[in-house]
């Protein structure tokens, strides 16, 4: 129960934790942006190492996104942080975590690649191959611009949930928004205001996350017009 004579949110105490809220945002998004970043890249190349005409190579992929895919963010980020250190590799809290969350959603993101490549037709890479054009220019020059398009809302659509999978980086001592609301809350007590306005700040950025996403896509297509 709240006390006699308290609010149930205080806003004098709202507008003092929400300096502290904004440096843990600025963490959030930065880990966010440059996991983003790097999934967005190393799933492009597990994609394309999935489809190699290698099997070893394509079959080290596969297994590799696969086992990815099938183990919790957390596990992973507990691996990379506890245990790479013993091999005498060892990064930042923030570091790791970017690592964690790129390679994570970079598994994700090779699946939706491989769609992408998958859905362009076969005629594309025929005429490649009648024009006497490598490999790489074919697929750089003809099968990417075509097979990207039509993927970007789904890409979009991870770069929202890695948004929202960016708490799980406080497991790793890193101070994002949403631990910088719960350090906030444990100095008073009072944690309704800090967690609120962390709900309220995931839910708009979610939201103009996504609009992005959408305009991006209409762009996109309008561009292929």
């Amino acid at each position: 129960m709240v006390p006699a004579g308290k609010p149930l949110f205080d806003w004098d105490f709202a507008r003092e934790v929400m300096p502290t809220l904004m440096q843990g945002l600025a963490v959030t998004v930065q880990a966010t942006l440059l996991g983003m970043a790097l999934a967005a890249v190393l799933g492009l190349v597990l994609a394309l190492l999935r489809r190699a005409r290698l099997q070893p190579v394509s079959w080290s992929a596969a297994f590799l996104i696969e086992f990815i895919r099938s183990t919790p963010l957390l596990v992973q980020l507990f691996f990379l942080f506890y245990v790479l250190p013993v091999t005498g590799v060892q990064f930042s809290p923030l570091t790791t975590g970017v690592l964690g969350l790129g390679v994570h959603y970079a598994a994700y993101c090779a699946e939706v690649y491989r769609a992408g490549l998958e859905s362009v037709p076969r005629g594309q890479w025929e005429a490649a191959q009648a024009l006497n054009l490598g490999r790489w220019r074919t697929m750089r020059d003809i099968i990417l611009p075509q097979a990207i398009p039509p993927i970007v809302p789904a890409l979009g659509n991870y770069f929202v949930a890695m948004f929202k999978d960016t708490p799980l980086l406080s497991a790793i001592t890193v101070v994002e928004v949403l631990q910088a609301s719960k350090i906030a809350g444990s100095a008073t007590f009072r944690y309704t205001e800090p967690l609120t306005l962390v709900g309220l700040i995931f839910l708009v950025l979610s939201l103009g996350a996504a609009w992005l996403v959408r305009k991006a896509d209409v762009a996109l297509r309008a561009g292929k017009r």
